[in-house]
């Protein structure tokens, strides 16, 4: 064994680095950690990298197969990134080069599989060393992977537990600003809350009861069908080709119901794709415009509303300067936000977000407020909503706009509006849910997305 091992440290020319072609599932890991380096170091959304038709070149290269091995490893390495750099971090006697990013990016991939996975260790590790050998960038480190996941593969009975005990999977800026706004123990739950994978919900247009029978789901108290996961494509389940429901978290299923009756008024839907709002507001009879600034989410919407077999108007324009033929009765403003409360179904959110970027999303939202309001009737509604979690893009928002805007007043929410909803409304009247909330039999099915809601009336 001695003399092959020197000539391959020799003469490595004639023992080239494995190729992802010569060694199943080598491609798959190399896709995985591309894709990581691309949200963790150029915070680039997780959704587009991974889109089948428009998606990075790797993750396009791959079997289907490969495709979902691929996202499970990034969600997992990015719901629990600090867990697995502590994990890193006790198998090494001083820390990764400052410069060694693949490297750790090959660990976290490595190390999602083995502590998170239905993967075994021994395919894990050894596709990470080989992995390692076949990059210039890492070669020299392929011994110390080896070592390190090794070392980890035998202690995480007892480290993985302590590890996720002690550490929270978030960037200090997000619980910093969690603890100010909900305290340290509503932060904590939000946090442990984003290590369980979300459940499934369902807007169904009748009956929720038989379809949560039909999908063996639950109703939740709001109305909505829940499931703790899908075990087949979306498409593939029953009432889909009919139109009977559209996916739909239970918190984003709320504002459109905090309009009340809209049966026979002209209502619009701002910033409406993908539509399931668009669907709520025609279903209970209201004649909408769904209005999108880009017109291939408005392309999206329009084939989600045929599924369903419901009629808009669809609208493309910029809110600057849209102008309806004539005032709304009714407005529903779901702003485009940081998305921090939907970290349970996007966990890249936490890794591609900055505090200056939700500073900047409360200043787009702002605007679009103050040009919503200028569409709506005397004595209209206006419902203002975003899945962010910091109160710079909801409350705090809201307080400053009533107070610099004349002839405009908050409509409070009233807990009774519609049922399951009382723990969700605050004292000022708004609504306010996270992750944590909605408590049912088991953590699996609870939980539901952080959505901010304000009710406000022209006057």
């Amino acid at each position: 064994m001695t003399g092959p091992a020197r000539a391959n440290r020799s003469s490595p020319s004639r023992h080239p680095p494995a190729t992802a072609r010569s060694i199943p599932g080598l491609a798959a890991r190399q896709a995985a950690t591309r894709l990581l380096a691309a949200v963790v170091e150029a915070k680039t959304p997780l959704d587009g990298m991974t889109d089948a038709q428009h998606g990075h070149p790797l993750y396009r290269a791959l079997e289907d197969r490969d495709r979902g091995l691929v996202r499970a490893i990034l969600v997992s390495a990015l719901r629990h990134r600090n867990t697995i750099a502590a994990m890193i971090s006790e198998r090494l006697d001083r820390p990764l080069p400052g410069n060694a990013h693949t490297l750790s990016h090959i660990l976290h991939v490595a190390l999602a599989q083995m502590l998170f996975l239905d993967v075994p260790d021994s395919a894990a590790v050894d596709l990470a060393v080989e992995q390692a050998k076949a990059d210039p960038r890492t070669q020299r480190f392929a011994s110390l992977v080896n070592a390190v996941l090794r070392g980890a593969g035998r202690a995480k009975e007892e480290a993985l537990p302590r590890l996720l005990a002690s550490t929270r999977d978030a960037p200090d800026w997000f619980v910093h600003r969690m603890e100010k706004a909900y305290g340290t123990e509503a932060t904590a739950a939000i946090l442990a809350a984003h290590r369980i994978e979300s459940p499934v919900d369902f807007t169904v247009k009748t009956d929720p009861a038989s379809w949560a029978e039909r999908f063996g789901g639950i109703v939740l108290p709001t109305g909505s069908v829940r499931i703790e996961k899908l075990d087949r494509a979306v498409s593939e389940l029953p009432g889909y080709e009919e139109g009977a429901w559209w996916v739909q978290d239970a918190a984003a299923a709320l504002p459109a119901r905090l309009m009340g009756e809209v049966a026979g008024k002209w209502v619009a839907d701002l910033c409406a794709a993908p539509g399931g709002k668009t669907a709520q507001l025609v279903l209970a009879g209201a004649r909408v415009a769904a209005v999108e600034i880009s017109a291939n989410r408005l392309k999206r919407l329009a084939g989600n509303l045929a599924r369903l077999k419901l009629d808009a108007e669809l609208v493309t324009a910029d809110l600057a300067t849209y102008q309806p033929a004539e005032p709304f009765d009714a407005i529903l403003l779901d702003a485009p936000c940081s998305s921090t409360g939907t970290v349970r179904r996007h966990p890249d959110v936490l890794w591609t977000k900055t505090e200056a970027d939700i500073a900047k999303l409360a200043q787009v939202q702002r605007a679009l407020l103050g040009h919503a309001v200028r569409l709506l009737k005397p004595g209209g509604t206006i419902v203002f909503s975003n899945c962010s979690l910091d109160p710079l893009e909801g409350e705090d928002l809201v307080r400053a706009f009533l107070s610099e805007t004349p002839g405009l007043e908050l409509d409070r929410i009233r807990p009774e509006e519609i049922a399951g909803i009382t723990d969700f409304v605050t004292s000022e009247g708004f609504l306010r849910t996270t992750p944590a909330g909605l408590r049912m039999e088991t953590p699996q099915l609870s939980g539901l997305d952080g959505f901010f809601a304000a009710r406000l009336r022209k006057v």
